[in-house]
């Protein structure tokens, strides 16, 4: 399959060795699809929203409600889709489907979610398995707070009731959390960002929750077979 990966961010300057998010996304996505990065930031996006067979939003720095000249144009790209190529979207790609196709994302009071966290399955889509319960690491303080008309709840926690959400209008999937994150990367991400020198103990609490398994590998085989399912 031929997927065109819409790169909405890429790690702080303080972590230039690990690699950007578009490869991070790729390597959830499996080798055997057809990965084209594309900087939306730079104002990269496809000639037509019918050029790719798939396409996937990475995670972000920026928040969808951001006076950023990109946003804007791909909220628009992202509703010209057409409703049966697959749509994926990652932490700020589940944002900015949100937004696009009707709900609201902001920023969340609750603060910022920090290391693994746990996510009640609620309803089982034909690509999910019989997991009750998923454990992925998460980066976000950023949230959907209002659902688009057409979108159905998959996972949800109490910090995070819009963790993983479905379409029924269109072949599209997103989740709030990082399956496409490595241990070593969010471990990283956590230590030395402002919020874990503010709170070193919750911080500390954040990087031991990561000792614990994890579900991110779960969790990419899940939109493998969404993709592949088309």
């Amino acid at each position: 399959m031929r997927i065109a990966i819409l790169e909405a961010g890429s790690p702080p300057e303080r972590l230039a060795g690990f690699p950007s998010y578009g490869a991070m996304t790729a390597r959830l996505l499996g080798p055997a699809h057809a990965c084209t990065i594309l900087d939306v930031r730079a104002g990269r996006l496809p000639d037509r929203p019918d050029a790719f067979e798939a396409y996937a939003i990475t995670g972000s720095a920026a928040g969808v409600y951001d006076p950023l000249p990109w946003i804007a144009p791909l909220v628009a790209f992202v509703r010209a889709v057409p409703p049966d190529r697959p749509l994926v979207g990652i932490c700020f790609g589940h944002q900015i489907m949100a937004e696009a196709f009707g709900g609201r994302a902001e920023r969340s009071a609750k603060g910022r979610a920090l290391g693994l966290h746990a996510y009640a399955v609620r309803e089982r889509a034909p690509f999910m398995d019989d997991a009750a319960q998923i454990a992925v690491a998460a980066f976000h303080q950023d949230q959907v707070v209002a659902l688009p008309p057409a979108a159905r709840i998959l996972a949800a926690s109490a910090f995070t009731p819009h963790a993983m959400l479905a379409y029924a209008d269109r072949a599209a999937v997103s989740v709030q959390f990082h399956p496409e994150f490595e241990p070593a990367y969010t471990r990283a991400l956590i230590a030395g960002h402002a919020d874990a020198r503010a709170d070193p103990e919750r911080a500390d609490a954040a990087l031991a929750s990561l000792d614990a398994p994890d579900d991110r590998v779960r969790v990419g085989g899940w939109i493998r077979r969404f993709l592949e399912a088309g």
